[in-house]
């Protein structure tokens, strides 16, 4: 998780939300491997997990992760949750709870929900406090920047 919460910072720095991810196989090794990305490339696909997760099946070449444990410093939002739950991911290490908008125990928790086909080992709270107070102070920054909840600047699209 502190490798994840580094990369999250980095991410934070290029003007993403501070959320990186990491797919690890059954025997610990990574095989995907993702930060934010949808401001700077304009991706509404851009979560970390969803990066993470493009990157595995690549490498793998195939799209079922039953032996595999994504590392997150977030609790994934309600897109990435049901990627996690389509791609048979076995388990889910999350930092920060995310009450308003998680989808593995916050808001929803699409992992145990009826409709899901596949049932996924959730555990949360893994430096919680250190991802929670990342995640804070980035979004304290930015307010008190003006700039926008998420992603460049504004200036970023002005021509000229």
């Amino acid at each position: 998780m502190g490798r994840v919460l580094r990369q999250g910072a980095r991410a934070g720095e290029r003007g993403e939300i501070p959320v990186a991810a990491v797919l690890l196989d059954g025997r610990g090794r990574c095989i995907g491997w993702g930060s934010n990305r949808r401001s700077n490339e304009g991706d509404p696909l851009g979560h970390a997990e969803l990066v993470a997760l493009g990157q595995a099946a690549r490498l793998r070449r195939d799209w079922r992760f039953n032996d595999c444990t994504l590392v997150v410093n977030l609790e994934p939002c309600p897109m990435c949750a049901g990627a996690l739950v389509q791609a048979r991911v076995g388990r889910v290490v999350f930092g920060a709870a995310d009450p308003k908008r998680g989808a593995l125990g916050g808001c929803l928790n699409l992992a145990s929900h009826a409709s899901a086909h596949h049932r996924l080992e959730v555990v949360g709270g893994l430096l919680a406090e250190q991802a929670s107070a990342q995640l804070g102070e980035w979004f304290k920054r930015r307010r008190q920047q003006g700039l926008p909840r998420s992603g460049t600047p504004a200036t970023r699209f002005q021509t000229g």
